[in-house]
């Protein structure tokens, strides 16, 4: 992706079992990668990371890395999905 906030995220879908990609923007500091969902409501890929969450690849750097996503969402509505990149 051109910017540097900017990535794309693959997972495969809970339900359908499809392997699905989205651009997203995202902090990183260290292993940790921090999404933020705009408008949430509006959109459904977060909600395959709910409970326990799950596997997810994101685009960094030039690679592909691999790492566990939990979604969660807080008092006012809003949705956070934090990835624990693999070492």
């Amino acid at each position: 992706m051109v910017s540097r906030h900017l990535t794309v995220v693959t997972y495969t879908g809970r339900r359908s079992g499809r392997t699905f990609s989205t651009p997203v923007a995202f902090r990183r500091v260290a292993d940790t990668v921090t999404i933020s969902v705009q408008f949430p409501d509006a959109k459904k890929w977060w909600r395959n990371f709910l409970d326990e969450g799950g596997p997810i690849s994101l685009h960094l750097d030039g690679i592909d890395r691999t790492g566990h996503a939990v979604a969660t969402r807080d008092e006012a509505g809003r949705v956070t999905v934090t990835v624990r990149l693999d070492g």
